[in-house]
């Protein structure tokens, strides 16, 4: 019932379109099918002839294929119908008509980026950017000034998932973007210089030496020093560096590198967003990439984030008409709605509006001059619901394209034209279409069931709506049953949280991002709810805020007791007298809060990987969605405060090289707790990071047998568990 087991019975629950360059088609993947569909003429067919390409494989290789089970990576399918691929170390194309051919160029190395045409790739060495022909030939360097900590296309330490690429022995991640053209690339230069360090000791190398430091530059709430950063636009065909001209600006998060692009004009230019340090200014800028000059366009100020998306890390909803004018989304009303800026920024006209959101921005038809989007709140019954809209750019001709009881998460091709929906709710898998721009069916694409995960004893969540701790605002979840469901028995209760609040966790989509292993705790015989509580995102402005000035509450614990105990009432054999309390990173930070600040309902809980201390957490997490970095403010935000509160059964389990929420924080949770005299369980593993991969089969297993016998009341059987896979990376 593992996430990796449960996608592999639903093929085609997963349909992530890759666009073909010609704009008009695009391929993806089912199970172990590539499929090609193009809308233009309503078809869907296989990319390739999969049982030639096996047979031919297999003879070349001299390993064993079939067409049902091609053990190809790396895919990439071109305009020509050309697969290409790596297998067996090798690489290869393929077409149905010239068969299977060896390529003899090198191996794609993770972390090179491919410029649009194709003709170069450009990685980084030793800090610096460098370029090579893709079909061989000199490569050189574009920078050749960088220098430890200063350095260009990386990421920031405290963001930058080092111990997470070290497990899976990958270089450290780059970011960069190529232009249109393929003629400039534009690169940050971040600055750590003068950072604090974090260090973290690895107490069982592989390799039997003594332990091992692994220094990071860590950035805490409040503290002065902070990464900053400047945007390069680095000319390939001169081999010149045209850098930012004022002053290099502040840099809290990745989404600072994602939030920039290049407009698809002649005359290119470069759009960024950038965020004060508390998040409480937003603006767009543009950026000259022959002279490095930047221009401020739009400036958006408030009293607490102003957020560029509904969701930390979904698309920027800002788009930049030819004509200059602009697209922006904004919360200044409470909602979170779109407006036209004129070219200059002085003219605002209001496109959307009304007591909804919109949650993503699909596709600008400039011809007709409509915008299309999905949007939240339009569904009385369930705010969370996405349905998918279009309006014209002056505010008139709203339009519904989709008017029902699923979720729509739709995605458009670059240059638009038409969109890939996928709609689902809690029991149906997402059956995926290909839209017009009007809402008609252009071609039907996947519509998978649920039978092969229903002979394994699964059934779907219940989607539930409650009252929270207010005793007015509406609060919504997901409630599993326990396998084998007996309506006269009595289940205890596991509580799967993650408070946010920079995301939302109960989602009415098939199988929502974020859940992590409720599925499991069901098949275990526990009742199972994970529920959104007011602070978290994904509704209106209000909602969100709630939690802002309040981060350690959890995403409004209140609110988590209220919807539990009214779910008591409705289903009697529900057992609210045994509640236990489970998560992940900020989930443990809840879980573990949780079972101190309500120790009279929940009775056990296992938190892993948790920022316990967010006084000493990654700066971002307080200072943008707390505010509060006084000594009070980071007090109230510190599980130890709360220590002399434990009457439960408390497990924390972190890895020893966690470099996110680092292990110093559950370890203060541990020196407050034994202060207090509690008893507690702790599991700090060697050489593990944030989420614990490799490991995971382990600390699963001892998150299972803590419920069952703490909670279920029953001595769990002498097991063990194969590792889990590891999380795909690409291809």
């Amino acid at each position: 019932m593992l996430a990796p087991y449960r996608a592999r019975r639903v093929p085609g629950s997963s349909l992530d379109p890759q666009w073909l360059s010609d704009g008009a088609r695009f391929w993806y993947r089912v199970g172990a099918r590539y499929i090609v569909v193009n809308p233009d003429d309503g078809s869907r067919r296989d990319a390739f002839h999969h049982d030639r390409l096996a047979a031919e494989l297999s003879e070349t290789s001299g390993h064993a294929v079939t067409g049902s089970d091609l053990p190809i990576a790396g895919v990439e399918i071109r305009d020509d119908d050309t697969v290409r691929f790596t297998a067996f170390d090798k690489q290869w194309d393929w077409s149905d008509d010239s068969g299977l051919t060896e390529r003899a160029d090198a191996q794609p190395v993770p972390g090179e980026v491919p410029s649009p045409d194709g003709a170069w790739v450009a990685f980084r060495r030793d800090g610096n950017i460098w370029v090579r022909p893709r079909s061989g030939g000199e490569e050189f360097a574009l920078t050749d000034d960088a220098e430890p900590q200063f350095d260009y296309g990386g990421l920031p330490d405290t963001t930058g998932a080092r111990a997470l690429t070290r497990v899976l022995g990958l270089p450290p991640p780059s970011i960069f973007h190529w232009s249109p053209d393929s003629t400039r690339i534009l690169a940050q230069r971040i600055d750590q210089r003068d950072l604090p360090e974090l260090v973290l000791v690895e107490s069982s190398p592989a390799d039997g030496s003594r332990p091992k430091e692994h220094r990071t530059r860590y950035t805490m709430p409040g503290e002065a020093a902070v990464a900053t950063m400047t945007w390069n636009v680095l000319d390939v065909n001169q081999r010149k560096v045209i850098r930012q001209q004022d002053e290099p600006f502040v840099i809290m998060h990745n989404t600072a590198l994602v939030y920039a692009w290049w407009t698809g004009k002649a005359d290119e230019k470069v759009y960024f967003l950038h965020h004060s340090r508390d998040a409480r200014t937003l603006e767009l800028r543009r950026l000259d990439p022959a002279t490095g000059a930047t221009t401020t366009l739009i400036s958006e100020t408030g009293e607490t984030r102003v957020d560029p998306a509904v969701q930390l890390g979904d698309p920027q909803m800002v788009h930049v008409l030819e004509s200059g004018e602009i697209v922006w989304w904004s919360q200044r009303d409470g909602w979170g709605h779109l407006y036209l800026y004129s070219a200059d920024g002085q003219q605002v006209t209001r496109i959307t509006q009304g007591q909804w959101l919109v949650r993503s921005l699909l596709w600008v038809d400039e011809d007709r001059r409509q915008v299309f989007f999905l949007a939240g709140g339009l569904n009385e019954e369930d705010p969370y619901l996405r349905q998918i809209c279009r309006i014209n750019l002056d505010g008139s001709g709203f339009t519904r394209l989709t008017d029902d009881e699923l979720d729509h998460d739709a995605v458009s091709p670059p240059a638009g034209g038409y969109l890939v929906d996928r709609a689902s709710s809690s029991s149906l898998p997402p059956r995926s279409v290909v839209l017009d721009g009007d809402g008609q069916v252009l071609v039907e694409l996947e519509s998978p069931d649920t039978d092969a995960l229903e002979t394994l004893g699964w059934r779907p969540p219940e989607r539930f709506r409650t009252t929270a701790a207010d005793g007015r605002t509406p609060i919504y979840g997901l409630l599993w049953r326990p396998h084998g469901f007996d309506p006269q028995r009595r289940y205890p209760i596991i509580e799967h949280i993650y408070p946010g609040p920079q995301i939302y966790r109960a989602g009415p989509s098939f199988d929502p991002p974020h859940q992590g292993e409720p599925e499991a705790f069901a098949a275990l015989g526990f009742a199972v709810v994970a529920i959104d509580g007011r602070g978290t995102a994904g509704r209106d402005k209000s909602f969100h805020d709630h939690s802002y000035g309040d981060l350690g509450n959890a995403g409004a614990l209140d609110d988590h007791v209220a919807a539990i105990r009214e779910l008591g009432h409705r289903y009697p054999w529900l057992d609210t007298g045994r509640v236990g309390i489970t998560g992940q990173s900020a989930g443990a930070f809840a879980a573990a809060r949780a079972l101190l600040m309500y120790p009279d309902f929940y009775n056990v809980a296992v938190a892993t990987s948790g920022n316990h201390d967010n006084a000493v957490n990654l700066a971002m997490w307080a200072e943008h969605y707390h505010g509060d970095v006084s000594a009070e403010g980071k007090q109230a935000i510190s599980n130890s405060a709360l220590a002399a509160n434990l009457n439960g059964k408390l497990l924390l389990i972190h890895g020893e090289l966690d470099d996110n929420a680092h292990p110093y924080m559950t370890l203060r949770l541990v020196d407050a707790l034994i202060k207090a005299d509690k008893d507690f369980d702790l599991i700090l593993i060697p050489g593990a990071e944030h989420a614990l991969i490799g490991r995971q089969h382990y600390f699963l297993r001892r998150t299972w047998d803590y419920f069952v016998r703490h909670l279920h009341g029953t001595e769990p059987p002498s097991y063990r568990l194969s590792p889990l896979p590891l999380p795909s990376l690409g291809g």
